[in-house]
């Protein structure tokens, strides 16, 4: 299971997950994805946790982010780690876009 070795932006379905954000997958195996979420302002990814290691890099615009106890408001060019089973959420405090990375696959996105 792979998504190929080339995905372009413009051939890849959005999944519009609220009005406020969407999100497009660009890459996986069964080991790790790549995906693109972009918000408008006031997006929500309320807090939530689940087994997959989560690395996220700040594409543009500004978000308050929530892992663990901690809250911490980061900016294009910042990244975070996520531990599998730490709670996180995010707020988008300047429209922005985020690409996390995940392992493992995230089998519940490719549904």
């Amino acid at each position: 299971m792979n998504s190929g070795n080339f995905i372009f932006e413009n051939q890849t379905e959005w999944v519009q997950l609220n009005g406020m954000m969407r999100r497009q997958v660009l890459g996986y195996d069964e080991k790790m994805m790549l995906v693109k979420i972009e918000f408008k302002a006031g997006g929500i990814g309320y807090a939530h946790q689940h087994e997959h290691c989560q690395c996220t890099y700040v594409v543009s615009g500004a978000f308050e982010f929530q892992i663990g106890e901690e809250t911490r408001l980061v900016k294009a060019g910042d990244g975070l780690y996520m531990e599998s089973n730490v709670p996180h959420g995010v707020k988008c405090i300047e429209e922005g876009v985020l690409i996390d990375t995940f392992s493992p696959i995230r089998l519940d996105f490719l549904k």
